[in-house]
């Protein structure tokens, strides 16, 4: 017994001196523990021995060689294949945690001083890191032993020998270490895994940036001087987009069609040769950076809601011709009719000259009767007489998008409904708007 606790501890020392690295997917754990058969309540001692190899970031596949000792003798060996689930997988804690507990299962293949035959195992444990290399595993588990027979008072009996185990171990990782862009630093710790081969990098794997812009030095045009990466590292003093060394104004926000120099107004003629130098941004401009007056009315096309009004006309301070009103006589009607009279049709045929020569215009009539009659029907007959004149104008060439009617019934007399006469002047159509342009 003193032998093999003496070999143990001998182990479990040369695995400290091994040096873990989370790197590197294969490792060797080793230790002594202690376990307790359930059918004899025995306690004994025994070692542990295993070879894992990193699956995930959840999983780990573990060869285990567990061995017991009772009485200076072999109690029992036991090969299983575990599967091992690890807490600390980067979802439920974090990988570099202080405490990484796990749980592991598989089945094995048990030999004891009864029989030998197929068991299975499982368990839980904790990982402790010591250091950066190194770190202890403490592992408690169930043995489910396999049937067998034994002499209990002189009788020969079925047994199953079932064990529970605590071990500590030490485990110690081999293997290379993956270094995908071969720049020297393995890709656990590589910050930049898709270097260039050949680029010089730093302790973190990343490119040399001795000016400290952001630009690695492989891709900057300007190494030893802090610049931006949209200028391939290279400076700009006054921020217009163009570096330095192309800017003929450095030190004055420009314009790259005009080499860095200013277009204070925007309008596209650089300020040296801009004769209208604080024209409003975005509006058009001649050869000089005048703002353009399309039609020569002297109101530019930026203020002008008419750019287009013809050479000659007047216009006012928005630059659109003078608005004229018209003066336009009521059209009478008959009792109870719509129909025109022949003085109301020459009136009107005055007026489709007047409007026929305007470049604009804008019709508005609005018909009306006397109290003579429901309201019902003397609003219909209002509508009629307005249709009339409407018609009317239509019929000799006025468009009708220039002209609308309204109709009141006996709701707006001209004068109150009190004689004949009165009744007369109410049985009318009036202009409510009439205006053209020159």
């Amino acid at each position: 017994m003193k032998k093999f606790t003496l070999l143990f501890l001998s182990l479990f020392i040369v695995g400290i001196a091994f040096a873990q690295n989370a790197d590197k997917k294969w490792a060797i754990g080793l230790g002594p523990g202690l376990y307790q058969n359930l059918e004899k309540n025995e306690l004994g001692f025994m070692g542990d021995f295993y070879l894992s190899r990193y699956l995930s970031p959840s999983f780990d596949l573990m060869l285990k060689a567990p061995g017991g000792f009772y009485n200076d003798g072999i109690d029992f060996f036991n090969p299983s294949l575990n599967l091992r689930f690890k807490f600390f997988n980067g979802s439920i804690l974090s990988e570099t945690s202080s405490i990484q507990p796990y749980l592991f299962a598989g089945p094995g293949m048990l030999w004891d001083n009864m029989d030998n035959g197929v068991n299975f195992n499982a368990g839980l444990g904790s990982k402790f890191p010591l250091s950066p290399n190194t770190s202890l595993f403490l592992e408690a588990g169930y043995v489910h032993g396999i049937e067998g027979e034994r002499h209990i008072n002189n009788q020969l009996s079925p047994v199953q020998d079932n064990l529970l185990r605590l071990t500590g171990i030490i485990e110690f990782a081999f293997g290379a270490a993956k270094d995908s862009d071969g720049d020297g630093v393995p890709d656990k710790r590589d910050k930049c895994p898709d270097t260039p081969p050949g680029v010089q990098v730093d302790e973190h794997g990343c490119p040399l940036d001795r000016d400290g812009d952001g630009v690695p030095d492989y891709l900057d045009k300007c190494p030893d001087e802090p610049g931006l990466p949209e200028l391939d590292g290279c400076p700009d003093r006054d921020g217009d987009g163009i570096p330095d060394h192309l800017d003929k104004c450095p030190d004055t926000p420009g314009l790259a069609k005009f080499d860095g120099c200013p277009d204070t107004d925007g309008d596209g003629v650089p300020d040296h040769l801009d004769k209208c130098p604080d024209t409003p941004r975005g509006v058009a401009v001649d050869e000089h950076g005048c703002p353009l007056d399309s039609d020569g009315d002297g109101v530019p096309d930026y203020l002008d809601k008419c750019p287009n009004t013809p050479q000659g006309v007047e216009v006012d301070e928005h630059g659109c011709p003078l608005e004229e009103e018209l003066q336009i006589p009521a059209v009478y009607f008959d009792f109870d009719k719509s129909e025109l009279r022949p003085e109301a049709r020459t009136e009107l045929d005055k007026l489709v000259e007047t409007l026929s020569s305007a470049r604009e215009y804008s019709i508005v009539v609005g018909g009306h009767t006397c109290d003579i009659g429901t309201g019902t029907y003397n609003m219909e007959l209002s509508e009629r007489r307005a249709q009339s004149v409407v018609k009317y104008l239509l019929s000799k060439g006025i468009s009708n998008a220039y002209v609308g009617s309204n109709y009141y019934g006996e709701e707006n007399p001209a004068v109150p409904n009190t004689s004949i006469e009165n009744r007369r002047k109410n049985r009318r159509v009036e202009f409510e708007e009439a205006t053209i342009k020159k």
